[in-house]
């Protein structure tokens, strides 16, 4: 959405009372994903910009309910909203109702982004939050805490393990949000140009629409190799699952000739051919 349609799209005032604005939002109507359908298609084909303050102002209430979660960061509600508005209007612009997905679905990711964003510019965590596993270890830190005194060695241990970071970034990163950290030299908030935002949404892998488009591959595949393993018959899908399924070791081939009373390489024949049947009815299903 250009900065213009951005602007021209008229919302309830946060300048106010932030529960009159709360109220308002509530009032808005939900849109069945029928009218959500034929508004984002209008938006696509004809640049209305009337489309877009529909599609806006109906998920206007999901921008409160989000922004409420990241209340623990010293942020004010209003400003957290604010910002979230801003991704839910990149997601109306970036939304193709063709793929069958609700609007909520895909705006959520551009909604938390900017979110995001916003935090670690006014926590001045840009240098510690640099990779993906920072950020998640800053966006969750908070919640695997027990309690609001410093965390034990055990715990940092715990907490680094789960989210797969150095237990010295877990210290460095609870020393950091108990002393709300200040930059030295203070960014201005006018200077975009001076302000890197940690690559949230420049690394492609992040991309909101490709990380949706990516679940949505994933559960067919997985929805398609069900469907595969049912057509055949008792052994092949035996030995399918225990060489490649299985949630711990999986079977070798002398395992399962043993388990059927014939030769290795027949079972690997098998294995064989069930793959590409297998192979060849996910091709011919997607």
């Amino acid at each position: 959405m250009t900065n213009a349609l951005a602007l021209s799209i008229p919302f309830p005032s946060l300048a106010g009372s932030l529960d009159t604005y709360i109220q308002s939002v509530n009032r808005f109507p939900l849109l069945t994903q029928e009218e959500e359908t034929a508004l984002a298609r209008r938006l696509r084909d004809d640049d209305d910009v009337d489309a877009a303050r529909q599609l806006v102002v109906s998920h206007l209430r999901v921008v409160v309910s989000i922004a409420r979660g990241y209340l623990g960061y010293g942020l004010s509600h209003g400003d957290l909203i604010q910002e979230g508005n801003i991704g839910l209007m990149k997601a109306v612009k970036r939304f193709d109702p063709e793929r069958g997905v609700r609007l909520v679905s895909f705006a959520v990711h551009w909604i938390r982004a900017e979110i995001h964003e916003f935090i670690l510019k006014n926590w001045r965590m840009v240098k510690v939050a640099t990779t993906k596993a920072q950020r998640k270890l800053f966006f969750n830190l908070r919640s695997l805490k027990r309690s609001h005194s410093a965390m034990t060695p055990d715990e940092v241990e715990a907490v680094a393990k789960k989210l797969n970071v150095k237990a010295a970034d877990v210290v460095e990163m609870e020393t950091r949000m108990g002393g709300h950290d200040l930059a030295l030299e203070p960014l201005s908030d006018d200077d975009e140009d001076n302000f890197s935002p940690i690559a949230y949404l420049t690394n492609a892998e992040d991309e909101p629409g490709l990380v949706l488009e990516h679940e949505q591959t994933e559960r067919a595949r997985s929805k398609g190799l069900e469907s595969a393993l049912t057509a055949l018959d008792p052994r092949s899908r035996r030995i399918i699952e225990a060489r490649w399924l299985g949630e711990q070791d999986n079977a070798t081939l002398h395992d399962l000739a043993g388990e059927f009373g014939v030769s290795a390489e027949r079972i690997r024949q098998i294995e064989s051919q069930a793959m590409k049947k297998i192979r060849g009815l996910m091709v011919s299903a997607g």
